[in-house]
């Protein structure tokens, strides 16, 4: 009965008024007073910011804050695919036939996920990460790789939440929210990073549209509020690191496997 109470209250908050007025809310001046309430309930690290907590405008400002240059050391040996994100792995594994296998406990299809794009079509037997960022974490996105960009799509949807609960107890939550995916080209293939959003996300946003190259580690796009980036690796092109697993958590710059040439 409480799960189905619980289902039923997202479901009616996951409107995107919502969001938006949230949104709204915490780009105001108004909202800066909630910095210190949000800092301690989520303990964040505010000592790897770039600019002390009281010379930010607003809780947005804060929430899409920028780190102290070398904050996040980039793993840079050979061929190293990187996390794009601070996060917790919601789930790791192959990508079996177009399907990413129980992300808690249900499957997913490529189809619905990349919205039926003909990318799609290189992935089918590839490597998927969901990554997970709660509020505490650091919410800027970053180069997994260095390449260029193939292609971008912004897909509308919901916001429901990608936290466990809504994951698990809610259906297909990573292919009906709003999507913003990035295609990039590499040496050795292609990646996707899928960025969702979630309740309260009152957008995901490029740090510069007009970017069309990025280098590994360079600031790529940014959350407004908590979500998860689903990082796919084209068939046959990538290692992934041993025992990395579900539940464990990563940095930005964090050796997630290394890419290969497709044989």
């Amino acid at each position: 009965m409480a799960k189905t109470l619980l289902r039923l209250m997202t479901e009616l908050s996951s409107r995107k008024w919502i969001s938006r007025t949230v949104g709204a809310f915490s780009k105001s001046r108004g909202s800066k007073a909630f910095i210190p309430y949000f800092v301690r309930t989520y303990d964040i690290p505010v000592q790897e910011a770039e600019k002390d907590w009281k010379e930010y405008r607003s809780l947005n400002d804060f929430f899409t804050r920028k780190l102290k240059p070398g904050m996040r050391p980039l793993d840079l040996s050979e061929h190293a695919l990187i996390s794009p994100v601070d996060a917790k792995i919601t789930a790791a594994g192959p990508i079996s036939a177009g399907t990413l296998l129980n992300v808690k406990g249900q499957n997913y299809t490529l189809a619905e996920l990349l919205n039926h794009s003909p990318h799609l079509e290189k992935y089918k037997h590839g490597y998927a990460f969901v990554l997970y960022l709660s509020p505490r974490d650091y919410h800027r996105i970053h180069a997994p790789v260095s390449g260029r960009r193939i292609e971008s799509e912004h897909i509308k949807g919901k916001v429901y939440p990608v936290n466990d609960f809504g994951l698990t107890h809610m259906r297909s939550v990573l292919s009906r929210n709003e999507r913003l995916i990035t295609y990039i080209a590499h040496d050795y293939g292609e990646v996707a990073v899928v960025k969702v959003g979630a309740m309260n996300v009152s957008s995901i946003q490029y740090a510069d549209a007009d970017t069309s190259t990025w280098a590994q580690g360079d600031d790529l796009a940014y959350f407004e509020f908590g979500s998860t980036v689903v990082l796919l690796t084209q068939s046959g092109t990538f290692e992934p690191t041993p025992g990395l697993q579900p539940g464990d958590s990563v940095q930005m710059g964090t050796l997630l496997g290394r890419l290969k040439p497709i044989h």
